[in-house]
């Protein structure tokens, strides 16, 4: 921020009302050595010096082989993406309200919207959500009022679902008289059978929900699933990851031609892939596409395309369905917003990659992982827990707990993947690697190597 406001006057007036001695009070619950005092910048100092002060102290986290993924992914991001992003344009996350001082703003989220469609199948996309987690809560909110065939509450939730996203659904739509019921996944394949939701049928559920690929990265059976939903009068709810779309089938096509190939209802997803680098735990921008049917159930804003008085095209918002333009009670939502900063972000990767760039991507991350988990699954005491078909992620279990190896990794220079034990303990010594287009051989052998020096101590 260019200018603040609030003097010193103000800002002590600030913490008496609240009852606090300074702002640093403000943040006592953060350990100190994690503070912005702890690198030690003097209180005047040159450009340039703070500049090498600022990079020696970033040099001393180096820079470890990341092999985690679990919703967040590291891809390459091409330079033109945030150099265009961050022009005086476009560098805003807030939401052109004024359509006559926002046209370049407001044609971007159109792009963006028009895209989304074209990668999900789908007829009609929202101009995005606060991330993935909290687009699942909202998709089950919807289908509850989008399903009018049924009269329920209730979601079926497959384990194999990302359980962070679980999670978040069940604090906010759980929270809203939404009843969650799982559905288990098969120890062989990982993936959630049509076998497992037999006891369902005919049941009074409002939506089933499926992730492609799912949180261990094995592709499901998304045809069947979708047939067995539909013929049972429930919505599909889609979790997908947006590079995969570039190689599989669009939720939007989903079923069987004999089921009628209805395809999914809801498409929501976590847009982070889509050019917007991880940085300590966000942001992360959440994305929903669905049926022109239920477009009036969807929470949100829409960029819609239209004609001026002299006959000229144009775009502003629509369908703005939320408590701040219309009445609560009618409101669809009242937590969802546009993340327009990562959203153009998103939107110029898309742009500049294209649909072909998106498959090399997409085919280059399903290589990786294909070789990592080969390297892997050559040590003694590694073996890969599934046998489904996967994107670019796998579980590997391991002869020992995976905690510990993680840490030993994690001082080598190697982030191993994300351990299983807390989310998944009936998996066992479990852990889920992620490979993409970021990881090259060298990468895959030194992972490897480390790992194998590791598993052969008999203490791990």
């Amino acid at each position: 921020m260019a200018f603040i406001p609030h003097t010193a006057d103000d800002v002590a007036a600030m913490l008496h009302a609240i009852g606090v001695d300074s702002t640093e009070q403000l943040f006592d619950e953060i350990p100190g050595p994690l503070r912005a005092g702890a690198l030690r910048v003097p209180e005047a100092v040159g450009e340039m010096e703070l500049s090498r002060l600022l990079n020696e102290r970033a040099a001393q986290d180096g820079r470890p082989l990341n092999f985690i993924g679990a919703g967040a992914y590291e891809h390459h991001i091409p330079a033109p993406v945030w150099a265009i992003a961050m022009r005086g344009e476009f560098y805003s996350a807030y939401t052109p309200y004024q359509a006559e001082a926002s046209q370049g703003t407001l044609q971007l989220i159109y792009e963006f919207q028009s895209m989304m469609c074209a990668l999900t199948g789908m007829e009609v996309s929202n101009a995005s959500l606060y991330d993935g987690a909290s687009a699942l809560a909202e998709a089950c909110l919807m289908a509850v009022r989008a399903n009018r065939t049924v009269d329920s509450r209730r979601i079926l939730m497959p384990r194999a679902v990302n359980a962070r996203y679980v999670q978040v659904s069940r604090s906010i739509a759980g929270n809203q008289s939404v009843v969650f019921e799982g559905v288990d996944f098969d120890r062989t394949s990982g993936c959630t059978l049509p076998s497992a939701l037999q006891r369902y049928e005919g049941q009074n559920i409002a939506a089933l929900v499926i992730q492609q690929p799912n949180f261990f990265g094995n592709l499901e059976d998304v045809d069947a699933l979708t047939d067995w939903a539909h013929r049972n009068n429930m919505l599909v709810i889609a979790v997908v990851n947006p590079i995969s779309l570039a190689l599989l089938k669009p939720p939007g096509q989903w079923g069987s031609a004999a089921g009628g190939a209805q395809g999914a209802d809801i498409v929501v997803g976590e847009g982070q892939s889509l050019g917007v680098p991880l940085a300590a735990g966000g942001p992360y921008f959440g994305f929903m596409a669905t049926r022109m049917q239920y477009v009036r159930q969807m929470p949100g804003r829409i960029v819609g395309r239209t004609l001026d008085s002299d006959g000229r095209p144009g775009f502003s918002l629509t369908l703005q369905a939320r408590e701040q333009h219309i009445r609560r009670s009618k409101a669809t939502s009242n937590i969802c917003t546009n993340q327009g900063l990562m959203v153009t972000g998103a939107t110029i990767y898309m742009s500049l990659l294209g649909a072909t760039g998106l498959q090399r991507v997409a085919s280059a991350c399903l290589q990786r992982t294909a070789a990592l988990v080969k390297a892997l699954c050559g040590i003694h005491g590694v073996a890969a827990a599934f046998g489904a078909p996967r994107f670019h992620e796998a579980v590997l279990l391991l002869d020992r707990p995976a905690a510990p190896v993680l840490a030993q990794l994690a001082r080598r220079g190697i982030y191993g993947g994300l351990c299983l034990a807390d989310l998944y303990p009936d998996l066992g010594p479990a852990l889920l690697v992620c490979a993409t287009e970021t990881k090259i051989d060298a990468d895959i052998e030194a992972y490897a190597g480390a790992l194998s020096d590791i598993m052969r101590s008999p203490h791990g």
